[in-house]
């Protein structure tokens, strides 16, 4: 900010789906107080489900409600205060088990690794495709939904003894894009990003003060495209989704009525609150008139089905119905969307409201009307940057860099590492794979080497993920190294000595090999003495036969049996069976030592 301006003022962008709005604000005792305000509406479509489609016009937009608050306050604005859009969201459930060694009491280390394990899953469930993989997500938070001991639902493991320990958990990831597009359109237009917060977590900060975060509440912001949703319970806040319907859903459903663009369709729904008769023209020139009660019982399907995917959204997110439901943003003043809202969530009617009531804790404004829902976001903006409660102004340094956290409330380490990137498998060093096979039937293993334990400290001392971290915190982390998987060639396990005099002839999966050959999970090993002049036994339909090994070292297979087996060639009359050790083979099938064989005619 130049001269003219405290160093404190904030500058706050929100940045919409059909348009920008600005607050500029100051502090004024315990409050921001907006002195300026500026909107400007995009020409085009530049902004689709929350992701930025069109850097250059964001930043026109930008540009515009810059400049118009610069002539309102007659400074020069160059860092400002933007939050990612909550419709970009993805929300995906999970779980994860974990076995414990003994019957040690749970700590809150293990809770942490188990809650990291499932926020894993989580993860991996939605980045199934090649593209989804190679994409950066940023963790917003998680909740769990539900712990198990030994099988069993259990609301806390902490301090319990078990052997088995589950999770549920919903967690709320933000694609890296949009982080990456919101800083591109803000560097062309002009202005360093200072601070960056989500925009539900912004409108929850105004909506939703912390003294009443013990409750389980949600605050639900309906634009234009989608409505932001978030939740909170014991003190924090803990979960985030969207719905992909919004108010543009109830323009449209008017459009598609009463033959109106888009810009009608939008200037009835505005009086819908209202009591005068609605009076427009269509789009073949007529002019038209209802009452808002006939424009309402028109929307009632439309405005049913809005209610019943925001209800199931906030009980996907929350496991359940809250305790109370606050509607903002201007989708908020749709005339009978509340009651549709708490229908779905099977609430009564009295629990819930449109936000505003508890904006004036935080801010206070001579030129606009604060409580109004529509202003819910850029609101939170300003407020969560004025007074602190944004999360770039809880700084944490994690190996040298701020990391990016976009929660609010307690965190702990694990939190700080999943949001940067980090997951569960590093944390826990995990030992090289190892190496399973059969020697002359008697099973043998190699192991792979023990995995490097991760290096974790705080202000330079060392640290459990469980640890909890507050601001200014100086964080270091060296992920575990996973162990060399096993390696074992046959010379490993038999004798070279034997091997070289020729006195043992080897066979891996029933073919010949040199101690050199490198072993595989599952192989099968055999050694073969040529001291005992290398006869091999075998059963032929019940009778024992003893032939000699093959001068090749190649094996014996079904068809060099036909010879013994008793059969007339020439005069087959029956079917032939085919069996070894007593199932159906063909005469291809290799023979091994000991091996039970059946060559005989079908009888009928």
């Amino acid at each position: 900010m130049e001269k003219g301006l405290p160093k404190t003022a904030v500058f706050a962008l929100d940045i919409g789906t059909r348009s920008i709005i600005g607050m500029l604000g100051v502090p004024e005792e315990d409050k921001m107080k907006v002195i300026a305000i500026a909107r400007a509406e995009h020409s085009k479509r530049a902004m689709v489900d929350g992701q930025i489609e069109d850097i250059g016009e964001v930043a026109r937009v930008a540009v515009r409600v810059r400049e118009e608050l610069e002539e309102q306050s007659g400074c020069r604005l160059e860092q400002v205060y933007v939050a990612a859009a909550g419709r970009a969201l993805i929300t995906q459930a999970a779980s994860f088990t974990l076995e414990l060694p003994g019957m040690d009491v749970i700590t809150e280390e293990t809770v942490s690794r188990l809650e990291a394990g499932a926020v894993q899953e989580a993860q991996k469930a939605f980045g199934e495709t090649e593209e989804d993989r190679e994409k950066q997500f940023f963790l917003v938070g998680y909740t769990v939904s539900q712990y198990y001991l030994d099988a069993y639902p259990i609301s806390s493991i902490l301090a319990h003894k078990g052997r088995k320990i589950k999770a549920d958990i919903v967690a709320t990831f933000l694609p890296g894009e949009v982080v990456e597009s919101l800083y591109s359109a803000m560097r062309i237009a002009g202005l360093e990003v200072a601070g960056l917060t989500l925009e539900p977590i912004a409108a929850i900060n105004v909506t939703i003060p912390e003294k009443l975060r013990l409750l389980n509440l949600a605050m639900v912001d309906i634009g234009a495209g989608t409505s932001d949703i978030a939740v909170c319970r014991d003190g924090k806040v803990v979960g985030y989704t969207m719905a992909t319907l919004a108010g543009d859903e109830i323009t449209e459903s008017i459009m598609k009525a009463y033959l109106v663009d888009f810009d009608t369709a939008e200037a009835i729904k505005q009086q819908l609150g209202k009591t005068e008769d609605v009076i427009f023209q269509d789009i073949l020139g007529y002019e038209q008139r209802y009452s808002p009660g006939q424009v309402l019982a028109m929307l009632e399907e439309s405005i049913t089905r809005l209610g019943q995917e925001i209800g199931k959204r906030i009980l996907e997110v929350n496991a359940g119905p809250p305790s109370a439901v606050f509607l903002a943003g201007g989708g908020s003043r749709l005339p009978g969307l509340m009651e549709q809202i708490t229908v779905a969530l099977g609430m009564d009617k009295n629990r819930a409201s449109a936000a505003g009531h508890y904006f004036s804790i935080h801010a206070c404004s001579d030129i606009v009307n604060i409580g109004d829902p529509e202003y819910t976001t850029p609101l939170g903006i300003l407020v969560s940057a004025g007074l602190n409660l944004i999360n770039d102004s809880f700084s944490v340094v994690l190996n040298g860099k701020t990391a990016k956290l976009f929660s609010n409330g307690t965190l702990h380490i694990s939190d700080v590492l999943m949001m940067s990137g980090y997951t569960y498998n590093d944390f826990i060093g995990r030992s090289g794979k190892s190496i399973r096979i059969t020697l002359n039937g008697i099973p043998r293993n190699f192991h792979g080497t023990p995995g490097e334990p991760a290096v974790l400290k705080m202000n330079g001392a060392d640290a459990r993920i469980s640890d909890l971290v507050h601001a200014g915190d100086h964080i270091t982390f060296v992920p575990a190294g996973r162990g060399e998987d096993a390696c074992a060639a046959v010379s490993d396990i038999i004798g070279t000595q034997e091997k070289e005099k020729g006195m043992l002839r080897l066979l891996v999966n029933g073919k010949p090999a040199e101690g050199n050959v490198f072993l595989s999970n599952g192989d099968v090993v055999e050694t073969r003495d040529d001291r005992e002049e290398g006869q091999l036994t075998f059963t032929l339909n019940a009778k024992t036969i003893t032939l000699p090994a093959k001068a090749d070292g190649m094996p014996y297979y079904l068809m060099d049996f036909l010879q013994y087996s008793g059969l007339d060639l020439d005069h087959i009359t029956a079917p032939v069976i085919l069996r070894v050790n007593g199932s159906p083979a063909s005469f291809q099938r290799e023979i091994r030592e000991n091996d039970m064989i059946a060559i005989y005619e079908e009888k009928n």
